[in-house]
C-alpha cells in the first residue's frame, strides 16, 4: 500500500500494544501445563452464560455492556489437565514466580521501572473468552523507552496478565472455546503515543518484539504475540484495532485507518453540505409480501420483519468506498451483524439480491423519504429534490434482532453526522479493519481480592543478552558465518541451540541442523512439526558421540517425524541407520586399498581422492568423511 498522505499535516498520532504469551512451566495462577492441544484431545465441556458487573464505583463498562446484548451460551473445552481454577471453581492461586521473574528482564530491556508492590486487577470481559467473565492482570514496570530511527518511542506500562480462552467457533446456541490456552501467562506491552508514521509503527514493533525474543522464554508461532494499534488523526478520533497477527502488517494496517478516517470526514462535509438527517425507524415488511428475495423472503417465512431507517441526505453516501472493498454500508452492517443480524441492504445498491425497482420505489415511500424531503424544503423555502439525496437501510431478520439491528445502524449513521466515531476494531487480513465494539473505559477494572499483591525484586534478575548480540557472538565464538549466525538467534529454536552447544555439539552442526535441515526437510513436506526438543537434543548427541554418522542425521529426523513416539536411540537401531565403528572403517578403507594396490604404489598419497570416494560408497553412508578420511591416508602412507 502506497503513501498517500502527508501525515504531519494530518496530525497522525499513533501507539501500540504488544501481547506476548511467556514460555514457562505453569500457568500464572495455577499450576497447569502451558502447552497447548488440540480440540480433539478435549476429554470434557461445560457451559456457562455470562453477564456485566458493576466496577467498585458502581459504573457499568460500556464496551461490556454492548458485548451483553446477544444473549450467547459459551461451551469450554476441558482436557485431563483442566482444573479447578481454569474452570472459575476455585479461587487462583499466587502469582507464579517464573513468569514475573521473565516480565522483570523484559522490564530491564525496555528500561522500565519495576513498581514497589504489584496488585492484580480483575478486567471485565463477557465475551466468553475467560470463565471467569474477567481477565486478571497486574501492572508490573513503567516509563520505559526504546529507540527508533525516527526517534524514541516511550513505554508506557509493562503488564503480566493471563492469556484468554481460545476461540474454536460459531455454535448454534452461542461460542465454544478451548481452555488449553487460558491462563497462560502474557506480557502486556504499551507504548506512549509517540509514533508519528506507519513505518515507525512497524520499527517500534520489531524492536519490542526482538527485545522480548531475547530473553528465551517467550512462545513462538501463529497467535502467540499479537499486535494492537491505537491510531488517531487530528480531526478524526482514537480509534483501537485489534489482533494483528504479522509485523508485516502493521505499516499497512495505520495506513489505511488514516485513509478510513480521511474518508469518513469528507462524508461529514457532504452530510453537512446537505444538512442530512437519520429517520426513525419504520416496520415495512408488507412491502415485501411477494418478494422474491431469498433473504427478506426466508424472514419474512420464519415469522419475522423488515425494519427500515431513512438516511435523509445520505443517498451515493452509503455506497462509497473508505477502505478496498468497504464502504459507509459496511460500517453499518457491522453493527447490524453485532446485534445478531446477517447484514443490511441499503438503496444504495439496489434494486439487487432480488429485490426489484418497485420494492425500491414502495420502500421509500413507506419510510416517507421523498415526502420529509420535500416538507422540509417547502417550510425552509426550497425546492423541492424528490429525495434524490436520501438512502434507505433495510434489516430482514427475526422480530427483535431486526429492531435491535436497525436501530444500532440508526445510531451508526447519527454518529456519521458529525465524525469519526472512537471504537475498537478488528484487523482484518486485507490490512482494513472491521467495528468490534466501543472502547472501554475505567469501569471495567476492579481490585482482584483472591490474590495477595507481590514486591517485584529485579535485583536478582539478570539482563538477556539482545539477539544482536547474540549474532555477534555466534560468529566470533563459534565460526558462524553471518546469515546462518542470524537464523539461529532470530530462530524459535534459539534456546535449544545454546543447550546443546553447552553439552557438546558442534556449534556448526547444530546450527545447520536446526535450520538449514529442518526447513529442507519441511519443503519436502516431512512433518518437522512433530520434532520435539528431545528429539533434536537426542539426534545431536548421537552425533556427537559417534553413534550416528553426519550424513545420516537428517534420515534420522525424518523416522522421528514420522513416528514421533519413538526416542532418537530407538530409531536409529529400528533403522539401522548407526555408524560403522572403527575397526569397521578401517577394515573397509584397507579392502579398498589392497584392491587398488597398484594404482597406490605407484601413485602414493595422489591416489587418496579416488580412493576417498570408493571407501565411502564401501561404508555406505555409515561412517563420517573426517574418520574415513584419516583411516585412507594412514593406509596409504603404510603400503607406499
Amino acid at each position: 500500500m502506497t503513501d498517500a498522505h502527508d501525515y504531519e499535516e494530518l496530525g497522525l498520532v499513533a501507539g501500540l500494544e504488544i501481547h506476548q504469551q511467556l514460555d514457562t512451566a505453569s500457568k500464572l495462577f495455577c499450576a497447569c501445563p502451558t502447552r497447548r492441544r488440540s480440540p480433539e484431545e478435549s476429554t470434557h465441556s461445560f457451559t456457562r452464560f455470562l453477564h456485566p458487573t458493576k466496577s467498585e464505583l458502581g459504573e457499568l463498562d460500556q464496551a461490556a455492556v454492548e458485548e451483553s446484548r446477544v444473549e450467547r451460551e459459551f461451551e469450554y473445552l476441558a482436557y485431563d489437565s483442566t482444573c479447578l481454577v481454569e474452570a472459575d471453581d476455585e479461587p487462583p492461586h499466587r502469582l507464579d514466580e517464573e513468569a514475573l521473574d521473565v516480565t522483570l528482564e523484559i522490564a530491564q530491556l525496555l528500561d522500565s521501572e519495576p513498581v514497589d508492590q504489584a496488585h492484580v486487577m480483575r478486567k471485565i470481559v463477557v465475551d466468553g473468552s475467560n470463565t471467569s467473565g474477567f481477565q486478571r492482570s497486574s501492572l508490573i514496570a513503567t516509563d520505559g523507552e526504546i529507540q527508533t530511527s525516527e526517534g524514541p518511542v516511550g513505554i508506557e506500562d509493562l503488564l503480566l496478565e493471563e492469556e484468554s480462552a481460545q476461540r474454536i467457533e460459531e455454535t448454534e446456541r452461542g461460542v465454544r472455546w478451548s481452555l488449553d490456552r487460558l491462563g497462560i501467562p502474557l506480557v502486556e506491552i504499551g507504548t506512549s503515543p509517540d509514533i508519528r508514521s506507519p513505518e515507525q509503527a512497524r520499527e517500534a514493533a520489531q524492536r519490542i518484539g526482538m527485545l522480548l525474543r531475547s530473553t528465551g522464554t517467550v512462545k513462538r508461532g501463529l497467535g502467540t504475540i499479537r499486535q494492537d494499534v491505537n491510531v488517531s488523526i487530528a480531526e478524526g478520533a482514537r480509534v483501537e484495532m485489534k489482533g494483528v497477527q504479522s509485523l508485516a502488517e502493521i505499516d499497512d494496517l495505520v495506513r489505511g485507518e488514516v485513509g478510513r478516517q480521511v474518508a469518513l470526514l469528507e462524508i461529514v462535509e457532504e452530510l453537512t453540505e446537505r444538512e442530512a438527517s437519520v429517520g426513525d425507524p419504520v416496520d415495512v415488511s408488507a412491502v415485501f409480501e411477494d418478494t422474491d428475495s431469498g433473504v427478506i423472503g426466508g424472514a419474512l417465512g420464519s415469522g419475522g420483519s423488515v425494519m427500515a431507517v431513512p438516511l435523509y441526505g445520505f443517498a451515493g453516501l452509503v455506497g462509497r468506498e473508505i477502505q478496498p472493498d468497504r464502504r459507509l454500508g459496511t460500517e453499518l452492517s457491522d453493527h447490524a451483524k453485532r446485534h445478531g443480524a446477517g447484514g443490511i441492504f441499503h438503496t444504495d445498491e439496489l434494486p439487487a439480491y432480488g429485490v426489484t425497482e418497485g420494492e425500491v420505489s414502495a420502500l421509500r415511500e413507506a419510510v416517507g423519504a421523498d415526502e420529509a424531503r420535500r416538507a422540509s424544503e417547502d417550510a425552509s423555502g426550497g425546492q423541492p429534490r424528490a429525495g434524490e439525496n436520501d438512502a434507505v437501510a433495510i434489516v430482514a431478520d427475526s422480530i427483535s434482532t431486526a429492531r435491535s439491528a436497525i436501530a444500532a445502524v440508526a445510531a451508526r449513521a447519527e454518529v456519521a453526522l458529525s465524525g469519526v466515531p472512537e471504537e475498537t476494531r478488528g484487523a482484518n487480513e486485507d490490512s482494513t479493519s472491521r467495528y468490534l465494539r466501543p472502547l472501554p473505559g475505567a469501569a471495567r477494572m476492579y481490585p482482584e481480592t483472591d490474590v495477595p499483591p507481590v514486591e517485584p525484586d529485579p535485583s536478582e534478575v539478570e539482563t538477556p543478552e539482545l539477539l544482536t548480540e547474540k549474532v555477534e557472538r555466534y560468529q566470533s565464538e563459534y565460526d558462524i558465518d553471518a546469515g546462518l549466525a542470524e537464523q539461529v538467534a532470530y530462530g524459535r529454536r534459539m534456546p535449544l541451540f545454546e543447550r546443546v552447544v553447552v553439552e557438546g555439539v558442534d556449534p556448526t552442526l547444530a546450527a545447520g541442523t536446526l535450520e538449514s535441515t529442518l526447513t529442507e526437510l519441511r519443503r519436502d513436506d516431512v512433518p518437522v512439526e512433530n520434532l520435539r526438543d528431545d528429539h533434536l537434543a537426542g539426534t545431536l548427541a548421537l552425533a556427537r558421540d559417534g553413534d550416528l554418522p553426519k550424513g545420516s542425521l537428517g534420515d534420522l529426523l525424518i523416522v522421528l517425524a514420522e513416528s514421533p513416539e519413538l526416542t532418537p536411540k530407538e530409531a536409529l537401531e529400528a533403522e539401522d541407520l548407526g555408524g560403522a565403528s572403527g575397526d569397521e572403517v578401517e577394515k573397509a578403507v584397507r579392502e579398498v586399498v589392497e584392491r587398488n594396490s597398484e594404482q597406490v604404489k605407484a601413485e602414493g598419497m595422489a591416489a587418496f581422492s579416488g580412493l576417498m570416494g570408493e571407501a565411502m560408497g564401501a561404508l555406505q553412508g555409515k561412517a563420517d568423511g573426517e574418520a574415513v578420511s584419516a583411516a585412507l591416508r594412514e593406509e596409504i602412507q603404510q603400503r607406499a
